[in-house]
Protein backbone atom coordinates (compact mmCIF):
# COMPACT_ATOMS: atom_id res chain seq x y z
CA UNK A 1 0.00 0.00 0.00
CA UNK A 2 1.33 3.20 -0.89
CA UNK A 3 0.58 6.29 1.26
CA UNK A 4 1.01 10.07 -0.57
CA UNK A 5 0.97 12.73 2.20
CA UNK A 6 1.01 16.47 0.92
CA UNK A 7 2.85 19.26 3.17
CA UNK A 8 1.33 22.54 3.38
CA UNK A 9 4.04 25.06 2.16
CA UNK A 10 5.69 22.97 -0.29
CA UNK A 11 5.16 21.57 -3.78
CA UNK A 12 6.70 17.89 -2.80
CA UNK A 13 4.55 15.31 -1.12
CA UNK A 14 6.07 12.34 1.04
CA UNK A 15 5.44 8.65 -0.66
CA UNK A 16 6.17 5.86 1.22
CA UNK A 17 5.74 2.42 0.66
CA UNK A 18 4.30 0.33 3.60
CA UNK A 19 4.76 -3.17 3.75
CA UNK A 20 2.68 -5.55 1.86
CA UNK A 21 1.06 -6.92 5.12
CA UNK A 22 -0.15 -3.43 6.41
CA UNK A 23 -3.78 -3.25 7.30
CA UNK A 24 -5.49 -0.63 5.70
CA UNK A 25 -8.09 0.46 8.55
CA UNK A 26 -4.99 0.51 10.94
CA UNK A 27 -3.10 3.09 8.72
CA UNK A 28 -6.71 4.78 8.46
CA UNK A 29 -6.71 5.13 11.92
CA UNK A 30 -3.44 5.78 12.65
CA UNK A 31 -3.56 9.02 9.90
CA UNK A 32 -6.95 9.84 11.50
CA UNK A 33 -5.29 10.11 15.13
CA UNK A 34 -3.19 12.03 14.14
CA UNK A 35 -4.87 14.00 12.48
CA UNK A 36 -7.37 15.10 14.89
CA UNK A 37 -4.96 17.65 16.82
CA UNK A 38 -2.15 19.85 15.34
CA UNK A 39 -0.09 18.43 18.45
CA UNK A 40 0.07 15.40 17.07
CA UNK A 41 2.84 13.29 14.99
CA UNK A 42 1.99 10.85 12.29
CA UNK A 43 4.79 8.13 12.36
CA UNK A 44 4.46 5.42 9.43
CA UNK A 45 6.77 2.74 8.57
CA UNK A 46 7.65 1.85 5.24
CA UNK A 47 8.52 -1.47 3.86
CA UNK A 48 12.40 -1.03 4.55
CA UNK A 49 11.80 -1.00 8.01
CA UNK A 50 12.29 3.35 8.47
CA UNK A 51 10.16 5.24 10.44
CA UNK A 52 8.47 8.31 8.97
CA UNK A 53 7.10 11.20 10.98
CA UNK A 54 5.36 14.12 10.17
CA UNK A 55 3.80 16.68 12.32
CA UNK A 56 0.05 17.10 11.76
CA UNK A 57 0.17 20.51 11.76
CA UNK A 58 2.23 20.57 8.30
CA UNK A 59 -0.19 17.76 6.37
CA UNK A 60 -2.05 19.13 4.02
CA UNK A 61 -3.62 16.08 2.84
CA UNK A 62 -2.98 12.29 2.39
CA UNK A 63 -3.93 9.75 -0.07
CA UNK A 64 -4.27 5.74 0.64
CA UNK A 65 -3.52 3.77 -2.40
CA UNK A 66 -2.06 0.52 -3.70
CA UNK A 67 1.33 0.01 -5.22
CA UNK A 68 -0.15 -1.90 -7.85
CA UNK A 69 -2.65 0.77 -8.99
CA UNK A 70 -1.64 2.67 -12.12
CA UNK A 71 0.40 5.05 -12.14
CA UNK A 72 0.41 7.73 -14.57
CA UNK A 73 3.66 9.23 -16.40
CA UNK A 74 3.85 12.37 -18.37
CA UNK A 75 0.93 15.17 -18.86
CA UNK A 76 -2.12 14.62 -20.31
CA UNK A 77 -5.19 15.99 -20.36
CA UNK A 78 -8.41 14.07 -18.52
Amino acid sequence: MDVRIGVIHTVKEIDIELPGDADREKVRGAIEAALADDDNTLWLTDRHGRDIAVPSSKIAYVELGSPDSERRIGFGAG
